[in-house]
């Protein structure tokens, strides 16, 4: 009879690593939900608690508990997130720093990276705090609104869904600063904002000038005279 060599003999052995390990990670995330959830009802209207997803980039967001920020299930990972992903020695907590919502409001945010066995990051917790019903209250909460020194100044990422609902917050946020609905913006006024989307960037997606055309209740080539 042939003599197997060791090599025949791994061969034949089961390969029983991968699945554990992804099952592993699932379990990870779903216990990090339930957290997120918990902490998330505990601070009703003052804190978003947001889980991310890092194995789904582009759909990253698992669960979202006490919406601040607009975004969804499913939406994107933030700076942060990417960030993560491609550096497994990039700091596991980022705590107090300084972050602002869509709308403008200041936050004060805390992010927590969660590896697996294999030292990866999968997951992140992200608390992000509304400080904007908090600074002017009494000097006792001072501690609470303030953000670490050392922290860069610049923002380290947006609260925010980089798809088309950020043109429609950007929108709903003008019309809100001229107490109005943006269909009931003067000409004037939708002209004014028009420019503005054009300075941001906003018309340089295929579908910009429909959708804002349907929020301000005019037509496509209304809205593309009013960037001229």
């Amino acid at each position: 009879m042939a003599h197997r060599s060791q090599d025949d003999l791994a061969d034949e052995q089961p390969v029983k690593e991968e699945e554990p390990l992804v099952a592993e990670d699932e379990h990870l995330i779903r216990e990090a939900e339930r957290i997120a959830v918990a902490v998330g009802r505990m601070f009703p209207g003052l804190c978003e608690v947001v889980l991310h997803d890092l194995r789904r980039p582009d759909s990253a967001i698992r669960a979202i508990e006490n919406n601040l920020s607009g975004r969804q299930v499913g939406d994107s990972a933030t700076e942060l997130g990417l960030l993560r992903i491609a550096d497994p020695d990039y700091p596991s907590v980022i705590q107090n720093y300084s972050n602002r919502f869509p709308d403008g409001r200041p936050a004060k945010s805390t992010s927590i990276g969660i590896k697996n066995a294999d030292g990866r990051y999968i997951a992140a917790l992200c608390l992000n705090l509304d400080v904007s019903t908090l600074s002017p209250l009494a000097l006792t909460l001072a501690n609470l609104v303030a953000t670490d020194i050392g922290h860069p100044s610049e923002a380290l990422e947006t609260l925010r869904d980089r798809t088309g609902r950020e043109l429609q917050s950007a929108i709903d946020a003008f019309a809100a600063r001229h107490s109005s609905t943006p269909r009931s913006l003067n000409r004037d006024q939708k002209r004014e904002l028009v420019r503005q989307l054009h300075r941001e960037g906003f018309f340089e997606t295929r579908s910009s000038a429909r959708l804002i055309a349907d929020r301000l209740g005019v037509s496509r080539a209304t809205v593309y005279n009013y960037t001229k």
